[in-house]
């Protein structure tokens, strides 16, 4: 279903400002709910639409509703009995099915909630469709802010994520491209989409994260990809406190290096916000400006992509810096001064776009940075041009293919014996 209309037409994405952009909203998406303590609110989605809805963006954009995914769709990454599950569960029921709840992890992250496996289909549909639509050459940029949900796993929740529509929709544009980027900027290690594509080097995954004693444990500077994957999982380690200079001092180094030698043809960005200044899980100083550049700087390759949300958990920030980058995606330049809507109170005492960030201490020193930056670069050199692969199209069989030769030989994700010194 559409809305709206695109007026920024642009055939070749070859002039740096004209892209067209088409933005995924389901109304309904903002009334899940994993509960009143949780810290994921799915009604962060509806409070950005509103921001961007008032800052007239939507008409210069074509507005799109997602179709919900369905089963065989999910299944191309998920197993079977993992989806039946999400499909028959319930807050009711659940109680009768302890084996399956732990089997699957589900738990206090991953909550069972009401219309839970429909929030599901939705947020990958929209992904899934995004992918299409860049495949058929009808647009040069893609948004989905309900999706992201990049701790997901083959057969299990993880980290407030259900199905991986990340995974879903790299899948998707692997049938048209022979090489796609994925680029996280969520303040959690992009675990699930890496996992998934650890072993190809169709797939280049780069996640910038915090790293140590931090939820999801994974993500060292040293797990670089296995087999023909090897040295395309990039891995950028950071340390609590970062902000928006030294973000993009490490940032727009390895991005250019990565652009230069694996040349994509399609890019995923998860543009989670719990790497913001204040946010209520997080610890990083990303001001909304700094965590847009990113999306600015991989815009500006010209390479068609999609942008999906991911993690962020102070509502308002998320809504103000999907918003930003919306306008960044349609390279417009918006005021500062919020607009009214019906969340207006959420965004007090400043009532601007772009809230100023904490004086927390940087942890990263220059040094710092700076060896983590010598050595990404040092494996990065060692793809002296793009790899060669044969094209083909992605069967439905392609993750079981690569689980099943992971197997054989012996492979265990995130193992310490796979990781190069």
């Amino acid at each position: 279903m559409e809305t709206g209309t695109n007026s920024l037409p642009s055939q070749t994405c070859s002039d740096g400002t004209k892209r067209r952009v088409c933005y995924f909203y389901e109304p309904e998406v903002g009334n899940y709910y994993y509960g009143s303590d949780h810290p994921m609110k799915p009604h962060r989605v509806r409070m950005a639409h509103s921001l961007i809805s008032k800052y007239n963006l939507l008409n210069r954009m074509r507005v799109l509703k997602p179709e919900p995914a369905n089963f065989e769709e999910l299944c191309r990454f998920h197993t079977d009995d993992y989806m039946a599950f999400l499909k028959q569960v319930t807050p009711e029921n659940q109680f009768t099915r302890p084996t399956d709840l732990n089997r699957f992890n589900m738990n206090s992250d991953c909550p069972v909630f009401y219309g839970l496996f429909e929030f599901c289909k939705i947020y990958a549909g929209a992904s899934i469709q995004a992918a299409k639509r860049i495949n058929e050459e009808l647009e040069d940029i893609a948004i989905n802010w309900s999706g992201g949900l990049h701790h997901a796993k083959r057969c299990e929740a993880s980290g407030f994520c259900y199905v991986n529509d990340i995974v879903l929709a790299i899948l998707e544009l692997l049938k048209k491209h022979q090489r796609v980027l994925y680029v996280d900027i969520d303040i959690h290690h992009g675990d699930g989409v890496e996992e998934a594509f650890y072993t190809t080097n169709r797939v280049m995954t780069a996640s910038f994260h915090k790293f140590g004693d931090y939820f999801p444990g994974t993500g060292h500077i040293d797990d670089i990809g296995y087999n023909t994957g090897k040295y395309h999982a990039i891995n950028i380690p950071l340390k609590d406190g970062i902000d928006d200079q030294s973000y993009q001092s490490i940032f727009k180094p390895v991005m250019s290096k990565v652009m230069q030698v694996f040349q994509p043809s399609a890019i995923v960005m998860q543009c989670g916000t719990d790497s913001l200044s204040g946010d209520r899980l997080g610890s990083f100083n990303l001001s909304v400006k700094g965590h847009g550049e990113c999306v600015k700087f991989m815009r500006s390759f010209n390479v068609p992509m999609i942008l999906v949300g991911g993690g962020g958990y102070t509502v308002r920030n998320v809504a103000r810096c999907w918003c930003y980058e919306t306008a960044v995606a349609l390279d417009m330049e918006v005021d500062e001064r919020l607009p009214e809507d019906d969340y207006s109170g959420y965004y007090g005492p400043e009532f601007t776009l772009v809230p100023p960030p904490s004086n927390m201490e940087n942890r990263n020193s220059n040094k710092f940075l700076e060896g983590i930056k010598v050595k990404i670069l040092e494996n990065l050199s060692r793809l002296e041009h793009a790899p060669s692969v044969q094209f083909h199209d992605v069967p439905n069989s392609y993750i079981d293919e690569e689980m099943e030769e992971n197997e054989e030989e012996g492979y265990d994700s995130y193992s310490d014996d796979d990781r190069e010194s």
